[in-house]
């Protein structure tokens, strides 16, 4: 039985073959991450479910933070299996599975236990997703050649955000019917991941080099000496620590704006069309230069959070709209730059390992993160908007001082 990715033409080489597969895979994965939005889909959907606030407020620190911080304890077994992508498949079906927890919880709860339930499912989904975030760029970097890589998920996440459109449109005129969109969206991601891992398994990747995994403590204590040790490393990593303010400032622009169950359509299509637009010229950018990539992208979001915070509560629909469009065109650029530039500046003995290090210490500093929401109670969310515009110039300037690693191995 052929797969999906067999149906190339004869004599296509085996990096094109590669290609289509990470492009159909990584698409449907990525837009099945944007069908179960926790910024904007779940915390929606608990809120029309009456969890209590505090349930809401916890779901994007455990879904980003469980995202990152496993990936230090599972990256030496993944450099020990024969090949990387039997692992993003395991994460990609256990992803599906969760979110179909999700969907059940969302089907057949209510009120603290709906939120209780769909934390958990998402805790899940976040973990098995740290399976896949750990061994997706090794395997990124075994099947595809150096120039091809950015532009390659990019165009994956331009797919997936055409998708994210699509829901996005019928969010917007559902005609009140909100919530069937919604849990018919999450129950499309969990078919997605699980559609996707098996297209995954297709790929033509070489053996990983025989390795025998470490204990998880001793892996710890490995990865961390990379930090201390591995300058060029320490440096993206800080950078990298201070674009988080792309990810971290769209609930407190959406708190200072119009807010509401009947923006999520609209919010959700801003956000969509932004990856849209910009996920291919990113990619094909980062393939040329991800450190400028990256500086460009911090800017951008300085201008956008700069211009918000002057303006203020006044920002208005319009106004809040074009900021969560430009804030997301940067938060694209952060996470394709950031992607390509790590896939690059390692090989093949050390990329899961760098993957790893510089993930699970992103994960502390998101779970560190919650300080700017007890900012806002000191300060409003006007100046912790200020504080994120700062940051994000910061990270500009850190850029710059990256090593250029899109260099031809020939």
């Amino acid at each position: 039985m052929k797969s999906i990715t067999d149906t190339l033409p004869l004599g296509q080489s085996s990096n094109d073959r590669n290609r289509r597969t990470h492009v159909f895979a990584l698409s449907a994965s990525k837009l099945a991450d944007g069908l179960l939005n926790p910024k904007l889909v779940l915390s929606w959907l608990l809120h029309s479910l009456g969890a209590p606030a505090y349930l809401i407020g916890l779901l994007v620190p455990v879904r980003e933070s469980l995202a990152l911080l496993p990936q230090v304890f599972i990256s030496d077994r993944i450099r020990a299996m024969r090949t990387s992508k039997k692992a993003w498949t395991f994460g990609a079906v256990g992803q599906g599975l969760a979110a179909a927890g999700i969907l059940l919880s969302g089907l057949t709860l209510e009120g603290g236990a709906a939120g209780m339930a769909i934390l958990f499912c998402l805790g899940l989904l976040a973990t098995f997703r740290s399976i896949c975030s750990s061994s997706y760029k090794p395997t990124l970097g075994k099947t595809v050649e150096k120039q091809e890589r950015g532009s390659t998920t990019g165009l994956a996440g331009s797919l997936a955000s055409a998708g994210i459109v699509i829901f996005a449109g019928f969010l917007l005129f559902g005609a009140g019917q909100q919530k069937p969109v919604v849990l018919a969206a999450i129950g499309v991601a969990a078919v997605l991941w699980l559609v996707g891992g098996i297209i995954f398994l297709s790929l033509d990747e070489p053996p990983n080099r025989d390795a025998d995994p470490k204990p998880p403590l001793s892996t710890l204590r490995q990865n961390i000496s990379l930090l201390a040790e591995d300058a060029d490393l320490r440096w993206f990593t800080f950078t990298r620590a201070l674009l988080i303010a792309t990810a971290l400032s769209p609930p407190f622009l959406i708190t200072m704006g119009e807010s509401g169950l009947e923006a999520l359509g609209f919010l959700v299509f801003a956000s969509a069309l932004a990856g849209l637009v910009s996920g291919a010229v990113w990619g094909w950018l980062s393939d040329r230069s991800s450190r400028l990539v990256l500086a460009a992208s911090g800017g951008f979001a300085s201008v956008a959070l700069a211009c918000s915070a002057i303006v203020g509560p006044d920002l208005g629909k319009l106004g809040l709209a074009l900021a969560i469009f430009a804030l997301m065109l940067a938060h694209q650029g952060v996470r394709l730059g950031r992607s390509t530039h790590l896939v690059d500046m390692a090989n093949d003995d050390n990329r899961a390992a760098y993957t790893a290090t510089t993930n699970t210490a992103i994960g502390l500093v998101l779970l560190a993160g919650g300080i700017y929401g007890g900012l806002s109670e000191l300060i409003g969310q006007r100046w912790v908007i200020a504080v994120f515009a700062v940051q994000s110039a910061l990270a500009a300037l850190a850029a710059l001082r990256l090593k250029e690693v899109q260099v031809s191995d020939t």
